[in-house]
């Protein structure tokens, strides 16, 4: 579907994909092709990544793609930093022990990600490395929803429960599948899996805490299973608290989906 088609103007707005990656490696080949499949001029698409913590070669796999990333791309951001975060082997990253410390990463590796690579741009698209597919007009329909801050569904398959329970409402209960049907949705809680944001409220100071954020706010958890007494919410949960501490609301659209790999 053209650009047009969905209510953008000609002149489209420069957008600045970021990605975080540890050992990716595997996922790079399938990236890059979604990447390219998407329905979006090239030179209004500007790249970012940040590599930690990896042992496999993925950022000199990157640095190998330069080139040709910055002959098709409006700009190309590469870079690096170590957290020292390794998990004991045989340990699943979604282990209950290990989530603030790993989750407080990833924040910081976010925001390190956001302070080196926006420069001029209108919108700032975080997304996973990992995904499995996502429709080439998804960035065409997530600008065209009119959202300051807007998160499509991430299932495992089409039509599957919601993915990312980082995304979710009424103090965690719902979550998008349960709002199938109903357009453009109010939410509490959000992923980063695919996450649309107005470069503009980056630049007013919306961050990814590393920390439990928003201990008093009204927008957090009663029970939240990962902070216990702490409270507060952490990382993308906890820029959607802080985004509607600066007055922005965080939209989810439950019938936009795109696909993760299976964990």
């Amino acid at each position: 579907m053209p650009a047009s088609a969905l209510g953008l103007s000609a002149m489209s707005p420069r957008v600045l994909v970021l990605t975080p990656m540890k050992n990716a490696t595997k996922h790079l080949d399938r990236y890059f092709s979604n990447l390219a499949d998407l329905d979006y001029g090239a030179d209004n698409l500007s790249l970012g990544f940040l590599v930690s913590d990896s042992d496999d070669g993925t950022y000199g796999a990157l640095d190998d793609r330069l080139p040709d990333l910055r002959q098709r791309y409006a700009r190309v951001t590469l870079t690096s930093h170590d957290f020292g975060l390794q998990l004991p082997e045989g340990i699943d990253r979604w282990s209950p022990a290990f989530q603030i410390p790993r989750r407080a990463v990833l924040a910081r590796s976010r925001n390190r990600l956001l302070f080196a690579a926006l420069r001029d741009e209108d919108w700032v698209l975080w997304m996973d490395v990992d995904l499995d597919s996502y429709p080439p007009t998804v960035l065409n329909e997530l600008l065209a929803s009119g959202k300051s801050i807007v998160h499509p569904h991430c299932v495992v398959k089409p039509g599957a429960r919601s993915f990312d329970g980082n995304t979710w409402r009424d103090g965690g209960d719902t979550t998008l599948h349960e709002l199938r049907g109903h357009g453009a949705v109010r939410i509490e809680g959000v992923g980063g899996t695919m996450l649309l944001v107005r470069a503009d409220i980056h630049r007013d100071g919306l961050i990814f805490p590393a920390y439990p954020y928003g201990t008093r706010s009204p927008f957090i958890r009663d029970h939240n299973p990962m902070m216990g007494r702490l409270g507060g919410e952490i990382e993308t949960e906890g820029l959607a608290v802080m985004a509607k501490d600066m007055g922005h609301e965080v939209w989810g659209l439950p019938d936009l989906e795109i696909v993760h790999l299976a964990e």
